[in-house]
């Protein structure tokens, strides 16, 4: 246990929390979030932080509440003269906002930044953004860990037959070949076409899977919509199974049903944003030790490159 590090949660993030304080070594940080009958809430933190580490767990998903809490806990750890404050963020939410790709729209992920920043935060630690040139809206230190450094082992031991990977959509090819390559299997894209947000329009399927045991790769699974379409189409292409490994189940509206009712053999979910429900098809894998490693290099200071898939390609290849 390191005295020097502090550990606290948001109640988005309780479970994750305690699993990563429990991974570092370190018992989790006494706070309590008061809440008022208007539906105010304050965070009090129920021990010394001064001169400390300070990491302050929580995912902002949905409702807006989550990330109003982090943003004051920021504040009051500032306040109380903590040394640095970091907040870890294993799922950054209104990420899908990285840009005006209509007119007259808000950039949310670059607010949500700016936010951040003016709180007081020294640096961030999150996952699979879903738009990586988000890191770029920071002006202080982001650790953008990925989740194939806990996807790849799970995938290794399914000893799939005829192995291939693919791309829900056209914005996740670059995730989806980084793997392809490590496992040297092939991959096809599903270019899908909207005609608003949350729903699909048309869909085709790029590349050969006829008996292929397919692994779709995506960041986030929201309705469940575009995975159950995407699960389908491979299917009626020729491919023998297919499955999802998913980060952040953010998981709405009717996404437990379509994921149910889907073709999917499973979905292999992260523990970034806790499931509403179980699921027999749905199944969580935890991010607390990638999370726990992260926090202790940055606070000693140590690079995080081997938590990442590029150094694992370049492990296998001095290996050859």
């Amino acid at each position: 246990m390191n005295p020097n590090v502090k550990i606290f949660s948001g109640n988005g993030s309780q479970k994750l929390a305690e699993k990563i304080a429990q991974r570092f070594g370190a018992p989790i940080g006494k706070i309590n979030i008061q809440k008022f009958s208007d539906g105010e809430f304050q965070p009090i933190f129920l021990e010394s932080i001064r001169g400390d580490y300070v990491f302050l767990v929580q995912s902002t998903f949905a409702p807006t509440d989550n990330l109003m809490e982090l943003l004051l806990m920021i504040d009051a750890a500032k306040r109380a003269s903590a040394y640095k404050v970091i907040a870890v963020i294993p799922y950054y939410g209104f990420a899908r906002q990285d840009r005006k790709d209509k007119p007259r729209v808000a950039i949310g992920a670059k607010l949500i930044a700016t936010l951040l920043e003016a709180a007081g935060a020294d640096r961030i630690i999150t996952m699979d953004l879903h738009a990586p040139q988000i890191q770029g809206f920071f002006d202080v230190p982001v650790d953008h860990l990925d989740s194939s450094a806990i996807f790849i082992p799970y995938i290794e031991q399914l000893k799939l037959n005829n192995l291939a990977f693919a791309a829900p959509d056209v914005g996740s090819t670059n995730r989806v070949r980084e793997i392809a390559s490590y496992f040297n299997a092939p991959m096809v894209i599903c270019d899908k076409h909207r005609k608003r947000a949350n729903e699909i329009a048309s869909m085709v399927v790029i590349g050969d899977v006829t008996g292929k045991d397919i692994v779709l790769i995506d960041d986030i699974c929201d309705t469940g919509g575009t995975l159950a379409k995407a699960a389908g189409l491979l299917k009626e292409k020729g491919a023998t199974s297919v499955r999802a490994l998913i980060t952040h189940p953010v998981l709405s509206g009717a996404a437990y049903d379509n994921i149910e009712n889907s073709v999917l053999e499973e979905l292999v979910v992260c523990d970034t944003i806790p499931l509403k429900q179980e699921s027999r098809k749905i199944k969580a894998i935890s991010v607390a030790d990638l999370f726990a490693i992260a926090i202790r290099n940055a606070y000693e200071n140590k690079s995080i490159t081997s938590l990442f898939i590029h150094s694992q390609l370049k492990g296998r290849e001095n290996k050859g």
